[in-house]
């Protein structure tokens, strides 16, 4: 089942075309890389998901929302259904990791203490680091940093993971832990869309590929 369906999309920041004529999809529980260079547009791609990139022209559909129609009102019940992924991490360095992932529990309308704990020691447990969460993000190492990220990006149970070059600050050995981790994650039914330019990357881990180039973008 496709979750996600371009076709003939244009975006533009302000006047300037930033991509054009885009034809692309997602299936449920695939794995895509976006790749190539900073500035090519790959980050507009992945905000157009969310709805902080408009759609200038063209379908773009994903799960049941048209983006070049979706209202103010149902940006946020969207934006619940997909995990964001930022290369510099966000976290809340005046709190620890639980608490970090309590306030985004609580701000998506968790309410029952006993579920919100259940649900952080699930998505620690997901990413390794199940006795991690009394420690406060500058106690933590890059890499542990970085699967907190994606811990949190899990809270919700999303269809849809969006991570925008997740391994940028992070040494090779410790960026492959977190592409395999994201694999295995697709892996149990979660698309996942991953912008990188780490074309060693692709190679340990292949998986379906689009570049992003000139203002558009094609399958490799």
């Amino acid at each position: 089942m496709q979750i996600i369906n371009y076709s003939d999309v244009e975006l533009c920041h302000e006047e300037l075309i930033v991509l054009q004529n885009v034809d692309f999809t997602v299936g449920e529980g695939e794995f895509i890389y976006l790749c190539g260079k900073t500035g090519s547009g790959k980050s507009s791609l992945l905000k157009s998901f969310y709805a902080d990139m408009p759609i200038s022209r063209g379908q773009a559909t994903i799960f049941d929302y048209d983006l070049s129609k979706i209202s103010r009102r149902q940006i946020p019940f969207l934006r619940r259904r997909i995990g964001i992924i930022f290369q510099d991490f966000q976290l809340l360095h005046d709190r620890s990791v639980r608490q970090n992932l309590e306030f985004v529990l609580k701000a998506t309308g968790w309410k029952d203490a006993r579920q919100i704990d259940e649900q952080i020691d699930l998505v620690l447990n997901t990413v390794g680091l199940p006795k991690k969460g009394y420690k406060r993000p500058h106690q933590l190492s890059g890499g542990e940093q970085q699967r907190i990220v994606i811990a949190r990006s899990l809270l919700n149970s999303p269809q849809l993971i969006v991570a925008d070059e997740p391994t940028g600050n992070l040494d090779p050995a410790i960026a492959s832990e977190i592409v395999g981790l994201l694999h295995e994650i697709s892996h149990g039914g979660t698309s996942v869309v991953m912008a990188t330019h780490n074309m060693s990357l692709i190679e340990r881990y292949p998986s379906k590929t689009y570049i992003v180039e000139n203002e558009n973008v094609r399958e490799k």
